[in-house]
């Protein structure tokens, strides 16, 4: 019998081979690649894993980034990046501090290879399953046994497939796609399930725009969000200098998969999802009658160099409208260098858009773009629960990069 991509990455990371493949629903200890933590849930899980009195498994695949609040904005935040600084310093694991960029994105650059298991203190950690790697976020406590040990347990998660073929409108990206798909089944449609992308369309998808939907994997409830890899790949790792890292990865053409999912890419419209749920999508042209106040470009799912190519395409020669606060902020530092070379950051300031550092920024609440209350935000971010950006009186609006420029000259959704 075949397997699904999830299942033969967790069987070949199994502590101790049961003598048969992987069941669904099975319980299974698995040995960890890479572990990873963040500002917001870093200091808890520091404080678990001293409580284990061990000393970290594997300290140059352990990362701790300050990514969230960076710069802090208060002395708590302050506070907290102190531990992270300390701890890397004495036990020895790798420190991304402020500015070097989100997480997700760092991982994918210089981190995560196909064939790995990542485990991470954040929701967003399967960003990485685009590699080809099993990566899916625990919490805290979760994160300190693996940091310490450097295996876990899991349970074997069923699988859908989603198979994409056709090519897409003109405009309508990834992010569409996934909004689109997150409409179709639910936010909850695939809760404990790896959604594997397959297809033509998926064939033909750029690194970036495969991240984009690896990334909002779990804004429909799944584990993880899982590619094949490919020449694409090969190419992305090459790029990074890990051409070596370089595994083919593929789905059994007799895996079992509990659901198929068909999608025609030219059916997809440009999407937004309305406040306050991901699931509670809308075609972007039945929202002009909402003004907004902020845009927001960048976060783990849309602020790569192709997202800042595209709203530079729409921004140049044109202005802001002067009712919108446009925000963008490169997703690493090796984003933010490559759009200054391209000339990308001197088309945002002039189009009267503010540049802020590489991170989280709005995305979480902390700073850098809290909403006033009863305003509206269209943002390429991945999530708009009510306070989310730091005020339950906001509402946020998610899309991609395209619309998000457009609708920041217009001054409303369009």
């Amino acid at each position: 019998m075949g397997l699904t991509l999830a299942q033969k990455i967790l069987y070949s990371h199994l502590y101790s081979h049961a003598g048969h493949d992987v069941k669904f629903n099975e319980l299974v200890i698995a040995n960890i690649d890479v572990c990873a933590t963040q500002d917001g849930t870093g200091p808890l899980a520091i404080k678990e894993f001293k409580k284990l009195n061990k000393k970290l498994f594997n300290p140059k695949r352990t990362i701790l980034f300050i990514d969230h609040a960076a710069p802090s904005p208060r002395k708590e935040l302050s506070d907290a990046h102190k531990i992270i600084r300390e701890f890397a310093k004495e036990y020895g694991a790798i420190l991304s501090d402020i500015g070097q960029g989100v997480c997700h994105q760092r991982l994918v650059e210089d981190y995560v290879n196909p064939g790995e298991i990542l485990v991470g203190a954040d929701s967003h950690t399967c960003t990485s399953g685009a590699l080809g790697a099993f990566a899916t976020g625990m919490g805290s406590t979760d994160i300190a046994v693996s940091m310490a040990f450097g295996k876990t347990w899991f349970k074997v998660p069923n699988s859908f497939k989603i198979e994409v073929d056709g090519n897409f409108k003109d405009n309508v990206t990834s992010k569409d796609l996934m909004l689109y798909l997150i409409g179709l089944i639910g936010a909850d449609g695939a809760t404990y399930r790896a959604l594997e992308f397959c297809g033509e369309t998926i064939k033909n998808m750029t690194m970036s725009q495969r991240f984009t939907l690896a990334n909002m994997a779990v804004e429909a409830g799944a584990k993880a969000g899982l590619f094949e890899t490919d020449e694409k790949t090969k190419e992305f790792l090459s790029q990074r200098n890990r051409a070596d890292k370089f595994k083919e990865i593929k789905m059994d053409d007799d895996a079992i998969y509990e659901k198929t999912i068909k999608i025609d890419a030219s059916s997809v419209d440009r999407m937004v999802s309305c406040p306050h749920t991901v699931d509670n999508v809308k075609k972007a042209d039945e929202l002009n009658n909402v003004k907004l106040n902020q845009v927001f470009i960048g976060t783990c799912t849309n602020g790569r160099i192709e997202d800042l190519r595209i709203a530079a395409s729409v921004l140049k020669g044109n202005k802001v409208h002067p009712d919108v606060r446009l925000i963008i902020a490169p997703a690493s530092k090796d984003t933010y260098i490559q759009a200054s070379k391209e000339g990308l950051l001197e088309i945002f300031l002039e189009a009267g858009a503010n540049l802020i550092p590489s991170g989280c920024g709005p995305c979480v609440g902390v700073h850098g773009g809290i909403l006033g209350s009863g305003e509206n935000c269209l943002a390429t971010q991945n999530r708009n629960f009510q306070g989310r950006m730091g005020n339950t009186e906001g509402f946020i609006y998610l899309s991609s990069p395209y619309t998000a420029a457009k609708s920041a000259i217009k001054g409303y959704i369009c």
